[in-house]
This record gives structure tokens, C-alpha cells and sequence, in this order.
């Protein structure tokens, strides 16, 4: 689904140089629930936003469901975004004077598929995120677990290869943080959904199948749930 060979991204502030990533390899499953996670600065955030087709590598390549990213020009790459990557973001990013359900079908406006089969489709995704009722309310007078289930109902209603979700519960409680979870484990578990999922978080990080830890710009270590250490690991870690 997705591969990731010697990806490296260098940012320049004049003269100065910093490397970000410095040598990334990355095998994702399709189907497959990831979190990675790292200390600020150490590249994960990049990493995403290249998955995403957000930025361009420095070097490497960058392949999801075997389009290669980094070769293609940008109206492609942003046609593919559009079409095959689905975003979660932690400050939510709705339009915040349009309903719920006009934020939804917002992606499906954008490119020219929304009719009478997609409008069911789109209900149907309220009541799979437990909004039914809030059809018309403004996002803006939602609360922050509200907004965050309108955003992924958002990412996931075209129907994406892959969601990135970019700290989808830095700005919700723990509670909250918790159904938010649930609700993209059962997109990954009812649906195959493949997530890839950035957080500082290892109680979020323990929903995926594998723990992919960042440091200095490379893959420092990765743990799956089928490792028999996986839960003293995530004990270990939450300590």
C-alpha cells in the first residue's frame, strides 16, 4: 500500500540548512492501522505531510498504491490528494459557518460527484459517527469531539486509500479522546481502512496495529500488536 525508500527533506532559512529526514524506509500494509510517534522535531509531521502528497521529498520515492508521488506533477498530485488521501487534523480545519452536513459533502462538491447516491452516502456517515440530529447545526457551534467526528466523516466520505490523521485527539480529553479512537478503529476494523496516525500520545498509539517510533529523522525502532511484548511495551512506556 505504501512505501516509503530513502525519503529525505531538507528545508533551507537562507544559507542555513536543516535536515529533517535523513534516510526514511517504511513499509505499510494495506489495511494496516500505524502510529508513529517521536519527540517534537524529529520528523513525523514531515513525513506525513509527504505521504500526503502535501510536499515533495528531497530525495527518494514515495509510493502508495503503487503511484509513485514524488514523480508526479503537482495538478496530478493534487487530483490524487483529493481523490485518495483522506485528512484528520487536530485543530479540525471544518468550515465553521457551514452545517455539519455541508462540511461532509464539502470534498464531493470540490470535485464535481455530488448527486442523490451520494447525498445517502452522506447521511449514512452521520449516523455512522453518531451525529444524527446535528445534521444542520453549524460546525462552529459544535464541541471539540463533535467537530473532530465531522472531520473524519469529511476524510473518510470519498472514500480514501489511506487517512492521515495528524494528532486527531491533541485538543480533546481524554473521554473524548477515547471515542475518537474507537470510532477510527471501527472505520479500520469494519472497513479495512489503512491509518496512518501521528501522535504524542502512547495511550492513542496502543489502538494501532504497529508503533513506529521517530528519532533524529530516521526510524529509530517499530512494534506490532502481534509482538508478545507489545503490551508490557505500551505499560513500560505509559509508566
Amino acid at each position: 500500500m505504501i512505501k516509503v525508500n530513502n525519503v529525505t527533506k531538507e528545508f533551507y532559512q537562507g544559507q542555513e540548512k536543516t535536515e529533517v529526514l535523513k534516510g526514511v524506509h517504511l513499509h505499510i500494509e494495506e489495511g494496516e492501522f500505524v502510529a508513529i510517534m517521536g519527540p517534537s522535531g524529529s520528523g513525523k509531521s514531515t513525513l506525513l505531510q509527504l505521504l500526503g502528497g502535501l510536499d515533495t521529498p528531497t530525495t527518494g520515492e514515495i509510493q502508495i498504491s503503487h503511484k509513485m508521488l514524488n514523480e508526479m506533477k503537482e495538478k496530478d498530485r493534487t487530483v490524487f490528494r483529493r481523490r485518495q488521501i483522506g485528512f484528520v487534523f487536530q485543530n479540525y480545519q471544518l468550515l465553521p459557518n457551514l452545517t455539519v452536513e455541508e462540511n461532509i459533502a464539502f470534498p464531493l462538491h470540490a470535485d464535481g460527484k455530488l448527486s442523490k447516491e451520494y447525498e445517502k452516502l452522506i447521511h449514512e456517515f452521520i449516523q455512522t459517527v453518531g451525529l444524527e440530529g446535528l445534521e444542520s447545526k453549524q460546525a462552529k457551534l459544535l464541541s471539540g469531539g463533535q467537530q473532530q467526528r465531522v472531520a473524519i466523516a469529511r476524510a473518510l466520505v470519498t472514500n480514501p486509500t489511506v487517512l492521515l490523521a495528524d494528532e486527531p485527539t491533541g485538543n480533546l480529553d481524554r473521554v473524548r479522546a477515547e471515542e475518537i479512537l474507537t470510532l477510527l478503529s471501527k472505520f479500520h476494523r469494519d472497513y479495512k481502512q489503512t491509518i496512518v496516525m501521528v501522535t504524542h500520545d502512547i495511550f492513542a498509539a496502543g489502538f494501532a496495529d504497529r508503533i513506529i517510533l521517530f528519532k533524529d529523522g530516521v526510524v529509530d525502532q517499530e512494534i506490532s500488536r502481534k509482538d508478545s511484548d507489545y503490551a508490557k511495551y505500551l505499560a513500560n512506556f505509559m509508566a
